[in-house]
């Protein structure tokens, strides 16, 4: 009898076992269930920038949560935008859909009030204080005017010719907020600061075309100009291109790119899109999903930040790097303030 009672208590622990993984299982297969549409911005992947940090968090996702997903590249200038997210939203098994750039806020407004029971996310969502955002849409945004301040007096700080320069994709507000702290960061720190300023176009090609981007940093680097801040998306290659022809330095935008010009790369001024893609998946799934707001992700958190590591320590010594720091609890304390 004591037999039989030792092998019942095996079997029976066995059986626990069995539901308690059945149950993970369960579990696992309920997380993988949820399929995620992305629609990227204007230059799509292999941009090296914005959209393929929204890819990053794609992959991330898939790694860790299990999700599924399925990006569209609207072709030329995003004009099918709309028609994208909206052959995203109808598919059933999507429960999650992303626009990626600013120019999608209208269009995905649209969209989610079409769409109610599914969940929307906008990447750079364009606020406007007499629209109100649907409560399945979190208006993704990031501190770039505040970030652009830190890197603006990086740039000043480390000049040698005192002239430095900008180069913008498609002269938006969004861009100009870009323009804007830089200027102000650099004018902080060097009030006598001269800052060379450009913008490839008005339209949203403006952050596809390197080869324009390329002939106004050329021209920036003849008047001497030793330093160029670009934030023009996949045209932001011309950039670096023209900093590898006259040997010159350049400041990357939303990904670390000191890989594109090695040795040339001060820094970057990155926003953590792929961070802001995953967690935002995250929480679809955790039932932790905000929506019918602004979602900011800013320099407080280093969400919005600037690269500093043993590569750049040769452009941001000690000094500099303490000087910039104080220069953040300043904007933090309001000391700065700042019209974001």
């Amino acid at each position: 009898m004591t037999r039989n009672f030792i092998l019942f208590a095996v079997f029976f622990l066995i059986s626990l076992g069995g539901c308690k993984s059945k149950e993970e299982q369960s579990g696992a297969e309920k997380k993988s269930k949820l399929k995620v549409g992305l629609v990227f911005d204007v230059g799509g992947r292999g941009d090296k920038s914005f959209n393929d940090a929204s890819f990053k968090g794609l992959e991330q996702a898939k790694a860790e949560l299990g999700i599924d997903f399925e990006y569209i590249e609207p072709p030329g200038e995003g004009a099918d935008r709309e028609a994208a997210l909206r052959q995203l939203a109808s598919q059933p098994e999507i429960g999650l859909v992303f626009g990626v750039g600013f120019i999608f806020t209208n269009d995905i407004i649209d969209v989610a009030k079409e769409y109610p029971e599914k969940k929307f996310a906008c990447i750079d969502f364009s606020y406007n204080p007499e629209i109100t955002i649907p409560e399945n849409l979190s208006g993704i945004t990031f501190q770039e005017e505040r970030g652009s301040i830190l890197v603006g007096a990086i740039a000043a700080l480390v000049s040698k010719t005192g002239k430095i320069g900008f180069v913008g994709g498609m002269e938006s507000p969004i861009i100009k907020k870009f323009e804007r702290g830089y200027t102000r960061g650099a004018q902080y720190v060097k009030p006598e600061i001269d800052i060379e300023v450009g913008y490839v176009g008005l339209t949203a090609s403006a952050f596809k075309n390197p080869a324009k981007a390329k002939e106004l940093a050329l021209g920036q680097y003849n008047k001497g100009v030793d330093i160029i801040y670009q934030a023009s998306g996949a045209s932001g290659l011309g950039v670096f291109e023209a900093a590898r022809v006259e040997k010159k330095y350049v400041i990357g935008t939303d990904q670390n790119q000191e890989n594109e010009v090695p040795g040339y790369v001060v820094t970057s001024m990155v926003k953590a899109v792929d961070q802001s893609v995953f967690k935002t998946i995250k929480a679809t799934l955790d039932g932790t999903f905000k929506g019918g707001l602004m979602n900011v992700f800013g320099i407080k958190t280093n969400d919005t930040d600037y690269i500093y590591n043993e590569n750049n320590k040769v452009f941001i010594t000690e000094e500099i790097h303490s000087k910039v720091e104080s220069l953040r609890k300043k904007i933090l304390s309001g000391e700065i303030p700042v019209g974001e």
